[in-house]
């Protein structure tokens, strides 16, 4: 790509609305647009980026053994009711509308009732399971306050797995190799050395269930860390019989703000049961599958990393989710040697596959070096009059800020 085709553009301030990090900086960086409080519309930066997350979560569930769906967004009520969720008494964030024929629809918080009801169609015996199916699907959230950027929206993005098993032992073991995609999932995307496996509420569904819970001053839970264990428990579940169950002791953890990046839960029989997905066993009598939810908000993973990674000078992406590999920012000469040299070694890095931002832009030095520190690209290749006279390339490393001369012929 290069820069001077690229539509947007860097800001020099944020939006005033904006009082997030996340936000501010996505942006000012051109990576997302703002259309109303609780919507952001993702440009091609961020879709880049939002799309390196999204396949990074998609390798680690086909892995799992996870099956990929596209469901719908609206949702029957029948279903909802069903379970007893469609009432606002019981659920309080829907977003719900009346089709021409009267008919109520709702726009999809999560997907159990739909995907338990399509499996019904496809579960007949024990030979049949276990299943896990998962999607990434837009969902629909009436929050009462809209805030924090892309790490809490009324719509966004969400990967929500769910598995279908024929009893509890066979659940557990699935949850537990879950548990360990979702750690191999935080690693890879760079937040796995602030991220925890968190003991939190289970709900009706279960004892505990587990959130991913990122330390950061922005988040809003409360969790209390074993850093030495890599473990955590939520403020909500925090308490003396818990910690005894868990075999930890008070002073052994430290308090601290994080963000909730993931959870896995317990369903149980919860939306099997009313919903009549049942299987004959191997004696032929008929039971309800036992079922588990396993979510990760690929919008909100990609806030929380620029919540954790950026500087003062802007966004720090991990190699593995930054929208270009290298950021080639050419700072062009009278006589054009540099231009030449510029594009010559932008076709040859693309020809070798490796992804380039290429800032042929007509404007200062100074600008150009602003914006690459601003967009947050890990290597950044300056090629100019100067560097040419040195011995080729300038790579500096956005993380580090460390330098080095590098021949043009060995890259």
């Amino acid at each position: 790509m290069k820069q001077s085709h690229l539509f947007t553009h860097t800001r020099r301030e944020a939006p005033k609305d904006e009082v997030a990090k996340n936000a501010q900086l996505l942006i000012r960086a051109g990576y997302i647009h703002k259309e109303m409080a609780g919507a952001y519309s993702y440009l091609p930066l961020g879709l880049r980026t939002l799309n390196m997350i999204v396949g990074i979560i998609r390798e680690e569930m086909n892995a799992l053994g996870g099956q990929e769906v596209h469901l719908t967004a609206l949702q029957d009520k029948k279903l909802w009711a069903a379970t007893d969720r469609w009432d606002d008494a019981r659920v309080d964030n829907w977003f719900k509308t009346e089709l021409k024929n009267g008919n109520e629809v709702g726009l999809g918080f999560t997907h159990e009732e739909p995907l338990t009801n399509l499996m019904k169609d496809h579960v007949r015996s024990f030979r049949d399971l276990p299943q896990a199916v998962y999607q990434f699907q837009t969902k629909f959230r009436n929050e009462e306050r809209a805030k924090s950027g892309i790490l809490r929206g009324r719509e966004f993005l969400m990967k929500d797995l769910y598995s279908f098993n024929a009893d509890e032992k066979s659940h557990a073991e699935f949850y537990e190799r879950a548990k360990l995609a979702y750690a191999r999932i935080f690693e890879r995307v760079g937040l796995g050395r602030e991220t925890y496996a968190t003991f939190a509420s289970g709900g009706s569904f279960s004892k505990y269930s587990h959130e991913f819970q990122t330390v950061c001053e922005a988040g809003e839970d409360t969790i209390y860390v074993h850093e030495a264990k890599k473990l955590a428990i939520n403020k909500e579940v925090f308490n003396d019989e818990v910690l005894a169950n868990l075999g930890l002791k008070r002073d052994e953890l430290v308090e601290k703000k994080a963000i909730e990046v993931g959870n896995i839960f317990t369903l149980g029989t919860r939306f099997s049961e009313p919903l009549n997905l049942v299987f004959k066993d191997v004696e032929g009598k008929s039971r309800p599958v036992f079922m588990g939810s396993y979510g990760i908000g690929p919008g909100r993973v990609m806030g929380t990393i620029v919540e954790t990674h950026a500087d003062e000078k802007g966004i720090v992406w991990p190699e593995a989710v930054s929208p270009f590999a290298v950021h080639l920012v050419a700072l062009f000469d009278e006589k054009g040697t540099v231009e030449k040299e510029a594009d010559d070694l932008y076709k040859k890095l693309t020809a070798k596959g490796i992804e380039v931002l290429y800032d042929d832009r007509d404007c200062a030095a100074g600008e150009k070096f602003n914006d690459s520190d601003l967009i947050g690209i890990p290597k950044r290749y300056v090629i100019s009059e100067k560097s040419l006279k040195a011995g080729g390339v300038e790579i500096k490393e956005r993380l580090t800020g460390r330098v080095v001369m590098q021949d043009i012929s060995s890259l």
